[in-house]
């Protein structure tokens, strides 16, 4: 289990909005380690644009040099992601609203991909699978307090976690693991429209009453895990 790096510096989460970098330490979280070559192969870049962006992320000290292979006269370099980057509030308050953009796209594009790809092989046919959206109208005490849980909900699962694999651990029963996702989000949602809403569509218990223009702009949050296989 990688541990997380706290970055507050704006310039290095700058550096995390390119969506390919984004994609390599998603990558990398999941594997012991890989070649600028191998990555380019998976995702389907040119090997010098791949050898760029794995420089970038070595550099800033995201990734780390474990490995050097001979490959027909030359050197394969392998890496590995040193840690998940998280990033602060602080963090996040200083760095400009186009580079929290391009931040937010690269990560919500590679988050499609991962949970249309889980859902696509059945991670969600169990059971006690979740997949939760709910709208809620909050003010900005309720704003703050629901962030304070959702973040206290994170720490939960980091607890979680390595409360499983040292099971797994005393157990010797790795088969028992199972890869899961988990995406947590709260974000402002003013002026979008909300199709349950509008189709009368009460699945997701939001409350379907007529809106006040007094009321304070809504702040939506929303939640969902999957199992991989």
């Amino acid at each position: 289990m990688k541990p997380y790096s706290d970055i507050t510096d704006p310039r290095l989460i700058k550096a995390l909005a390119h969506p390919l970098r984004v994609r390599v330490l998603s990558i990398l979280e999941t594997r012991d380690m890989a070649s600028p070559n191998e990555l380019a192969d998976e995702l389907s870049v040119s090997l010098g644009v791949m050898s760029y962006h794995v420089r970038r992320l070595h550099a800033l000290g995201f990734l780390e040099l474990v490995k050097r292979t001979p490959r027909r006269g030359a050197i394969e370099h392998h890496y590995r992601a040193k840690a998940r980057p998280r990033v602060t509030d602080e963090g996040w308050a200083e760095t400009p609203a186009i580079v929290k953009r391009a931040m937010v796209g690269a990560t919500l594009q590679q988050t499609s991909s991962y949970v249309n790809a889980a859902a696509a092989q059945g991670g969600f046919d169990r059971s006690d699978a979740r997949l939760s959206r709910r709208g809620v109208t909050l003010d900005q005490k309720g704003w703050t307090q629901l962030g304070r849980e959702m973040s206290k909900w994170m720490k939960k699962l980091e607890e979680i976690e390595a409360e499983s694999l040292e099971r797994v651990r005393e157990s010797g029963e790795e088969e028992a693991l199972k890869q899961s996702g988990v995406v947590l989000m709260l974000f402002e949602a003013d002026g979008v429209p909300d199709e349950d809403s509008a189709n009368g569509d009460g699945a997701t218990g939001r409350h379907l009453g007529r809106r006040s223009s007094r009321r304070p702009r809504p702040l939506h949050a929303a939640a969902a895990t999957a199992d991989l296989d």
